[in-house]
């Protein structure tokens, strides 16, 4: 049941972001993620900020996630992507309970299986919100503004953000890979490529094995929970 209701906000969500999913859209985004690479120090800074309004204004943030590890590389990449994602879920989550309420509940009234969720919610918060973000294949953006109509607490919510990382990681890791295919031929290119190409490629496996693994995981848990 949860799986049907995320599906069909998922679709909801699309069908909102065609608009921003143009082409002019991401030359817009490549050319911002340039900008914040010019940046320097405060790039990182300037980053989260444009993936909370992002987050927010439900425009899709897998570009800006994958530019983080071109950019940034994993760590510094993963964790400015993880902290511009928790500080906007939680910017949308507030808005949705306190200020956007009456439009949260338009945009959901159609989804019944929605009371499924609350009440699961109600009972385990942390739990069920934290099984939703270990899956990198959910809904993020409207969801956020809907679990601000649930009994789920703002410290559970927020602590649930931790299982946002294998999937962060894992695009980060993605871009900081296509990057690294932009230095083939050129002179910066490291030295020995088979090795470094080779301890890339494991590095990779690895994360995307480990993200499906848990995402298995959470889906079985979450289908036993309601």
């Amino acid at each position: 049941m949860l799986m049907t209701f995320l599906s069909e906000i998922d679709l909801t969500l699309a069908q909102e972001s065609i608009k921003a999913s143009s082409p002019s859209f991401f030359t817009f985004l490549q050319n911002t993620l340039q900008w914040i690479n010019s940046l320097g120090s405060l790039g990182g800074i300037v980053f989260i900020g444009i993936y909370i309004i992002a987050t927010l204004a439900f425009l899709p943030a897998a570009i800006l996630t994958l530019g983080a590890g071109v950019i940034f590389g994993v760590i510094w990449g993963s964790l400015y992507v993880f902290v511009g994602a928790t500080l906007g879920a939680i910017a949308a989550f507030l808005v949705g309970r306190y200020l956007a309420r009456g439009w949260v509940k338009e945009k959901i009234s159609s989804y019944k299986k929605f009371t499924n969720i609350d009440q699961a919610v109600s009972k385990e918060g942390l739990k069920i919100v934290f099984l939703i973000r270990l899956s990198p294949l959910f809904p993020f953006n409207l969801l956020n503004y809907a679990l601000g109509l649930t009994n789920v607490s703002l410290k559970d919510y927020s602590l649930a953000s931790f299982g946002m990382i294998p999937g962060t990681i894992m695009y980060v890791y993605l871009g900081y890979l296509a990057g690294d295919l932009a230095l083939i031929g050129n002179k910066n290119q490291p030295d020995n490529m088979i090795f470094h190409w080779l301890i890339q490629i494991i590095g990779l496996i690895s994360t995307i094995a480990v993200t499906v693994y848990v995402t298995k995981i959470a889906k079985k848990a979450l289908e036993e929970e309601i």
